[in-house]
């Protein structure tokens, strides 16, 4: 028996930590895990993990992971070759769209799609060959609204400021949670000790959240806010900076901040504190203490994506962070220079060309709106989806409305499933088509490089060998695209293998051939930690992709939203409000499948503050009935005082229990999906993405 060590950063979440793994190989039987720890020597986790890093073993060994092929005949599955599935799914969705059209198929990709660098390079080397406009991602059940922000005011969707958490003084936080999160839209491992150094070195952390979260309890202060009014506590802090003669002036190129200073003038703190249920003085102290910081960032993240003004939102963070002169400045909000440039290497995107055929929702950046795949499939008609593709997703737990869209993939034609497992969404499948796992990929983090906290990169070779049979993902969707276009009589362009293209990138990125740094995949392989190529610095004035070189401050769908805004009916009196949380043991649903992160305290309750038990007669611990418009679910109640009375809280990505499902240990855990209660109706209305948070309910004894 040997013994050998590999270094890998995490693929689990965002935060990229890096880790030792040590492999044991015995004179018979495949090499196997021995140990997951944290890698010291990677220069941007410094040794920190979270529980989810020990999980890849699970993952590895998991014996519900499929390894080949599967046809679904019936409710049994058959295992089949390689070569007999590509035909069948070329052959299956090539006879959909020649009898209903292109845009008959539709395509949703999941989360992992990410943090799996074979499916960023070449899924759409397939999925592009199918020429539909009915495209859909996890994208707009998330960050949606932050991309589409940054596309209007700085020109490219990817062009997201990140905050500068290791130099800052005043860091507001609103609807984001970093320490079960690990950071989201901000890659930054060991995020604790960094909030901590914070505040050791004088800094204040103010957090604004319905729940008093993880990160709420470690801040200076916590605010309580009404799900839904964090549009209107952000118009009331950009006010008070405009009207108490608060705002900087900024080095950057601007259009526009004489429109957003007329439009902002109705939109008072006093007038805001009744719709986002913070006192009108607490939102002013709070302006006034942001533009008194040297150095201050606003950060928000998915709580205020998944919302009715979630579009609002983000361009109202961006203002603030702009008008007080902390955009693009060191210890505000800075853009990476990544090794691998997105922006630099893509278009900026676009928005609104096409809408969905049912609901007219907009397209961005060629996707539309996930809340209208269900109705596509289901409402008959010309355009009316008849057959789908889904990669490494599971939206029937993930989206809103679930139920409906379970009983919609039950009826189409024909469905194809790129996905390891057989989960909720693809037992419906007909054919499935697993990849080699993670660690036995290479893996480079072009995504979450894109949004770190300080310029790193690093390559990841796999540490286990490829299992005979086994295709990489990258290598299925090759395989597709050569049966998909013989079957359609196209010619193929000729494509490269992921790791040559991100050599490619090294090479003629910013750290590439033209720089003392000389990057490449060769020099990577020498740096197996990583590198640290250094801080963030200011870069957007020269990095803008707007047509005319400027931050564009009065996007006019943006400034047309407030007029949305100022006609928001005040609450309802006892009305309770359903919002979402996370724990950092799970990432959305596929996470429920590993003993190392199902073990210890339940954690699948609705939290529910112990007045609104009281008024409706509820003891803590008892089964409740949730009611919403969109469906009926139960489970047990939870008292707590960290809710914020008139908001109940309950976790996603739980609900496994439906039949055809072969998750045996997510199986076997207690839960119900948060998204059979929301509301596909719900959404912002510039975006069009989800509104999970904020969805009014009934709670009742079961």
């Amino acid at each position: 028996m040997t013994k050998t060590l590999h270094h890998r950063a995490c693929h689990l979440c965002e935060a990229i930590c890096g880790l030792n793994i040590e492999i044991t190989h015995e004179a018979e039987g495949p090499p196997r895990i021995s140990s997951i720890k944290g890698d010291p020597q990677d220069p941007f986790s410094r040794g920190h993990i979270c529980p989810k890093a020990v999980a890849l073993q699970d993952i590895q060994e998991d014996p519900d992971r499929l390894r080949q092929p599967h046809r679904r005949i019936g409710d049994q599955w058959q295992a089949i070759g390689w070569d007999e599935a590509f035909a069948f799914a070329a052959e299956r969705l090539w006879a959909v769209q020649q009898a209903h059209g292109r845009n008959a198929v539709a395509v949703y990709q999941g989360n992992p799609s990410v943090h799996n660098y074979g499916l960023m390079t070449h899924s759409n080397y397939f999925l592009g060959l199918l020429k539909t406009r009915n495209r859909f991602s996890a994208t707009s059940v998330d960050q949606l609204p932050q991309h589409l922000t940054s596309h209007l005011m700085y020109g490219h969707g990817l062009l997201l400021p990140i905050p500068d958490i290791d130099h800052t003084q005043f860091m507001l936080i609103l609807g984001g949670n970093p320490l079960a999160s690990n950071g989201s839209i901000m890659t930054v491992p060991d995020v604790e000790k960094r909030l901590k150094v914070l505040k050791a070195r004088g800094g204040q952390l103010v957090v604004v959240d319905p729940r008093r979260s993880e990160t709420a309890l470690l801040a200076d202060r916590h605010l309580f806010i009404r799900p839904g009014g964090d549009a209107a506590l952000l118009c009331g802090l950009l006010h008070t900076l405009f009207a108490e003669g608060l705002a900087r002036g900024s080095h950057l190129p601007i259009n526009g901040l004489e429109q957003v200073r007329e439009a902002i003038l109705p939109f008072d703190a006093a007038s805001m504190s009744a719709l986002c249920g913070i006192p009108a003085e607490e939102i002013r102290r709070l302006a006034r203490d942001f533009a008194a910081a040297d150095k201050a960032v606003c950060y928000g993240r998915m709580g205020v994506s998944t919302q009715a003004f979630g579009s609002l939102c983000h361009w109202l963070v961006q203002l603030i962070n702009l008008v007080t002169g902390n955009l693009d400045r060191v210890g505000g909000a800075l853009c990476t220079e990544p090794a691998v440039d997105l922006v630099a290497s893509t278009s900026g995107g676009h928005f609104d060309q096409w809408r969905s055929r049912v609901s007219g929702l907009p397209e961005y950046a060629g996707e539309l709106p996930v809340s209208a795949l269900a109705e596509e499939i289901l409402e008959p008609g010309d355009g009316q989806v008849r057959a789908l593709v889904t990669v490494a997703g599971n939206p029937v737990l993930s989206t809103p409305n679930g139920r409906r869209l379970d009983e919609a993939l039950a009826g189409l034609e024909f469905m194809l499933s790129i996905d390891l497992y057989i989960n909720e969404t693809t037992r419906h499948a007909d054919l499935i088509l697993p990849s080699t796992s993670a660690l036995e990929n290479d893996h480079y983090d072009s995504t979450f490089n894109l949004l770190a906290v300080r310029n790193v990169t690093r390559f990841n070779r796999a540490i286990l060998p490829k299992p005979e049979g086994a295709l990489h993902d990258w290598e299925i969707f090759v395989g597709l695209a050569e049966a998909f276009a013989q079957r359609a009589q196209v010619e193929l362009k000729a494509t490269l293998p992921p790791a040559r293209m991100i050599d490619f990138a090294l090479r003629k990125g910013p750290y590439g051939d033209e720089s003392s740094w000389k990057l490449s995949l060769q020099m990577l392989d020498e740096h197996p930690h990583g590198l640290d190529l250094g801080p963030l610095g200011a870069n957007l004035a020269v990095r803008l992709r707007t047509v005319g070189g400027k931050v564009e401050a009065a996007p006019a769908v943006l400034l047309g939203d407030l007029q949305r805004l100022a006609r928001q009916a005040a609450p309802t009196a006892g009305q309770l409000l359903l919002i979402g949380r996370r724990h950092v043991r799970s990432n959305n649903s596929w996470m429920h499948n590993y003993h190392r992160l199902v073990k210890g305290k339940p954690r699948h309750h609705l939290l529910m503050h112990p007045d609104d038990l009281l008024h409706r007669q509820l003891q803590d611990g008892q089964m409740v009935r949730i009611r919403s418009r969109t469906g009926v679910i139960e489970v047990p109640v939870q008292a707590s005082e960290e809710m914020m009375p008139g908001v109940v809280s309950l976790p996603h990505g739980y609900g496994h229990g439906r039949q055809g499902a072969r998750l045996q240990v997510a199986g076997a855990q207690p839960g119900v999906s948060a998204n059979d209660l929301t509301d596909e109706h719900l959404r912002d209305g510039v975006s069009g993405n989800a509104a999970l948070n904020g969805v009014p309910v009934q709670v009742e004894a079961a």
